[in-house]
């Protein structure tokens, strides 16, 4: 037996992986008063969106047609993005690590344990009692009791340990009528992937490769763009036929030989004479893994509730990446297109019961270990609908923390799972088919110095904060048609909403939901084609940059804030105004829009 330092460690909540899906859900816990306890194995926060590995964080965002369908993830990871994006022009992935860290850092009710490894748990009558980590870094090992216990580690390794069920592989179609599945179930999986980044040198740069990298031809590549090369390929996939967690040491290695071997013929086969200045800047030895444990949960997402965008009345979370499945064999299977990527025709819900251990009475989970089928779950895998689902596990586990109710009473509580909705919404997450409740902006009469005709003052609080009524948004029985925006006129200089109250009110918080052009994409990536498309390395132009609030109560006009060089979507202000008569927003600039917008005013 070692000599490791022992160390006991109580807490609320204990969130086992650090990825985008671990810190969303770590960040949001901690934010609504719960103690959690984040473990992360390795260095860095982010996991497949770290600088170890450098994948974009995709989700539900396309390019959408503004003022109708806007897809992109908000909330946690609209916050976190919007900020990568302003602090982050140079596109760095070690910023994104940093803002990562900072974020986890800053929350008083989190414990960050980096470089800790979740490797056991002691269970009871189907419940955690403790788990066990060892940081070896430290040489030390910690026993962490929670009430509630969380997998986030994408691998499972968590729930693994403490014998919940689950599944991998690929379902036959029979099991779930899935018509996306194979018609025999069998174990494989999406392969993982490396990664790597390049740069233009301005002079010739000679490459030779390893003995053991891989050769590739014109013909074996036929079906793989491999034109641009300052970013690598997600098609450089290998693994899928093997256990992706028992041999990811040896995928890791073919992957190694096979990423050589395809910059090998990028820049010594003839046929892309123009790479000739080009040289490997950064390239991974972490595999991005896609898939491998999916734990059985209350309930199993399938492909038939996502097409059908199934109204689930304790939806936490949504999606839209399409169905994407690759061929197992990866790159290998040369003469396959690499993936299959039909869309389903509507944003969807991802259900709470799909992230409750259908075995272990005080364990969830969030992620790639989804409870879903191998074909839903080949759309919710992406790291922003990871996210979201993230902030929407969290927010429900610090409610149950706080009514002192445990998980398996917490999930079947139809007030509770309310509260954590409602809550999502205040937080500037979105929901498919919730509106916003006890907004007391509601009961106000709203006027403005000017607005379009498509965006009246009065949208402000219509309980709406998106528009998504266009092609590939919600089901259209989820929404109402509409911008759901207050937008002034161009040749307003200077705008103004204004609330008044027929009858004073008692308010204690004040939120804002600006526009930050959720129709667009924005994400750190370093694939320059994307950039186009995005307003990277400055604040989203729609976004209200300075602008005040005044309050006129029983003592006079006061004012409660000037927000200055904003370029966040959600502006929370807590107040004490026990006789509110009227709140008026005076807009000084926007972040380049030549008309303000104000998406919604929340009064609490």
């Amino acid at each position: 037996m070692g000599k490791t330092d022992r160390r006991n460690l109580d807490t609320d909540i204990l969130i086992a992986g650090g990825g985008m899906t671990g810190v969303a859900a770590a960040l949001a816990a901690a934010r609504n008063g719960a103690r959690v306890i984040l473990c992360q194995d390795r260095s860095v926060l982010g996991g497949n969106a770290s600088s170890e590995i450098r994948m974009n964080i995709s989700g539900a965002s396309t390019i959408g047609k503004e003022l109708e369908t806007e897809r992109r993830e908000s909330g946690i990871i609209e916050e976190i993005v919007l900020e990568c994006s302003v602090r982050n022009p140079q596109r760095s992935a070690s910023m994104l690590d940093l803002i990562l860290y900072e974020k986890c850092r800053a929350e008083p009710n989190l414990t960050l344990l980096l470089n800790t490894t979740v490797v056991g748990a002691d269970v009871e009558d189907s419940r955690i009692c403790s788990a066990y980590a060892v940081r070896e870094s430290t040489e030390e090992s910690f026993t962490i009791r929670a009430d509630l216990f969380v997998d986030c580690t994408g691998d499972g390794r968590l729930g693994f340990e403490a014998g919940a069920a689950f599944t991998t592989g690929r379902e036959a179609t029979h099991e779930y009528s899935e018509s996306g599945a194979s018609l025999n179930r069998d174990a494989y999986r999406l392969g993982s992937s490396l990664l790597f980044t390049s740069k233009n040198m301005g002079r010739p740069m000679p490459f030779t490769p390893p003995e053991w990298a891989r050769k590739f031809t014109e013909e074996d590549l036929k079906f793989r763009n491999h034109d641009a090369w300052e970013f690598g390929y997600w098609w450089v996939e290998f693994g899928g036929m093997l256990d992706t967690i028992k041999d990811n040491e040896h995928i890791r290695d073919e992957l190694l030989a096979i990423m050589l071997g395809v910059w090998d013929h990028i820049k010594n086969s003839g046929n892309h004479p123009d790479s000739e200045n080009w040289a490997l800047d950064w390239f991974g030895f972490l595999p991005g893994k896609r898939e491998s444990r999916r734990f059985i949960g209350r309930h199993v997402l399938t492909q038939n509730d996502i097409q059908q965008a199934v109204d689930f009345d304790d939806v936490i979370a949504y999606g839209g990446w399409s169905m994407d499945t690759h061929p197992p064999q990866g790159i290998d299977a040369k003469d396959e297109e690499p993936c299959n990527q039909p869309f389903t025709p509507y944003l969807y819900g991802i259900p709470l019961r799909s992230m409750i251990s259908a075995n272990i009475s005080n364990l969830m989970f969030a992620g790639r270990n989804l409870s879903a089928t191998h074909i839903a779950f080949s759309s919710t895998r992406v790291m922003a609908t990871c996210a979201v689902m993230g902030e929407g596990l969290g927010t429900f586990a610090a409610a149950a923390v706080k009514r002192k109710l445990p998980l398996e009473l917490a999930w079947r509580e139809s007030d509770v799972v309310k509260e954590a909705q409602q809550q999502l919404l205040r937080q500037g997450a979105f929901l498919p088919g919730i509106r916003l409740e006890g907004n007391l902006a509601r009961l106000a009469r709203i006027s403005a110095s000017s607005e379009q005709e498509q965006g009246k003052c009065g949208n402000a609080v219509d309980g709406h904060t998106r528009a998504v009524h266009g092609e590939k948004g919600v089901r259209p029985d989820l929404t109402t048609a509409g911008t759901h925006r207050w937008m002034s006129e161009p040749g307003d200089s200077s705008p103004w909403l204004e609330l008044q109250w027929e009858e004073p009110v008692k308010v204690s918080r004040i939120s804002i939901v600006l526009d930050t052009g959720l129709h667009r994409l924005l994400m750190l990536c370093h694939l320059d084609v994307i950039q186009k498309h995005m307003q990277w390395g400055r604040p989203q132009a729609e976004t209200l940059k300075e602008f005040k609030l005044i309050a006129h109560d029983a003592q006079g006009r006061t004012e409660i804030a000037h927000i200055k060089d904003n370029f966040q979507r959600m502006i929370h202000l807590p107040v004490t105004l026990n006789n509110l008569k009227t709140l008026r927003l005076e807009v000084i600039s926007t972040n380049g829009l030549d008309h303000a917008r104000v998406v919604e005013v929340v009064c609490e």
